[in-house]
């Protein structure tokens, strides 16, 4: 009938392989609602600063560690900020700054799926992906606790791990959320079509996102664990962006852009992290 949108065809949106698109966590080029998945998601990585607090505050889990014979650090002075919701945590300062960590990523990964992401999430993926991010934080906190792994010397504040994990984290969860403001806002504009966004942030690494997801990552576990936690834990994220979610991606792009991501490889030669990979 004439005037009658055409119907969506997924198969012509995402032209990847099947063995692709089953390693993806993501539909690409499928834009169909789903307020139920991203509502769980809200909902799961809103509740897990609630978690982190209740280890840092209250030592939640710590008992059984303790059965275990596993030593962990005592509470620490609470902070004294002069803002009264601050300091009616009653948390140390490093362990402030952890539990920041912990909100900063919920905050971060809320914005990004309720005003930044167009592609579906059902129900299960939204707790996987909530319970993946929550076992890391989990990690990273647990590893500060615990006095053989504490990146926590106990000594001067603040240590060299809390100042090189804030910086490295402070510029990953910042570099990854203005990238993909970036990219909403060329994506949002009619003209853009059907064109990958090779602007901003985008022009120094072809996935600059998922560079930044590492390098924030490993600065929470630095921060919490000292320097080898942060190096497990970004190598970890490293090779699994290098090996399954930049080639999958690749793939879709070579698809979908043709010649003008054959050009932006051209130009933009680093994959994930500038001047590294």
């Amino acid at each position: 009938m004439a005037g009658k949108a055409p119907a969506f065809d997924p198969v012509a949106n995402d032209p990847r392989s099947e063995a692709s698109k089953k390693r993806d966590l993501i539909s690409r080029g499928d834009y169909t609602p789903t307020p139920a998945g991203k509502a769980v998601f809200f909902l799961a990585r809103a509740a897990d600063p609630f978690l982190q607090y209740g280890i840092l505050a209250h030592g939640l889990g710590t008992g059984f560690l303790h059965r275990l014979g596993v030593r962990t650090l005592p509470p620490g002075l609470p902070a004294h900020t002069g803002i009264s919701g601050i300091d009616s945590l009653g948390l140390s300062p490093y362990r402030l700054v952890l539990l920041g960590m912990a909100v900063g990523s919920a905050v971060k990964q809320n914005i990004w799926v309720t005003a930044l992401s167009g592609e579906p999430m059902d129900i299960r993926s939204a707790v996987a992906i909530g319970i993946f991010n929550t076992v890391f934080n989990s990690i990273n906190t647990y590893a500060f606790l615990v006095r053989a792994t504490s990146a926590s010397t106990e000594s001067a504040f603040p240590q060299s791990t809390l100042i090189v994990g804030s910086v490295l984290y402070v510029t990953g969860i910042l570099t990854e959320l203005i990238a993909e403001i970036q990219r909403k806002r060329f994506k949002s504009d009619p003209k853009n079509k059907g064109k990958p966004y090779t602007g901003g942030l985008w022009s120094f690494a072809r996935h600059i996102n998922y560079g930044a997801y590492t390098i924030w990552r490993a600065g929470y576990a630095i921060a919490g664990g000292g320097w080898i936690l942060g190096a497990l834990e970004g190598a970890f994220f490293f090779a699994d962006f290098a090996t399954r979610g930049v080639p999958i991606l690749n793939e879709y792009c070579e698809k979908r852009y043709g010649e003008d991501w054959v050009q932006f490889k051209k130009q933009t030669k680093y994959r994930l992290i500038p001047g590294i990979y």
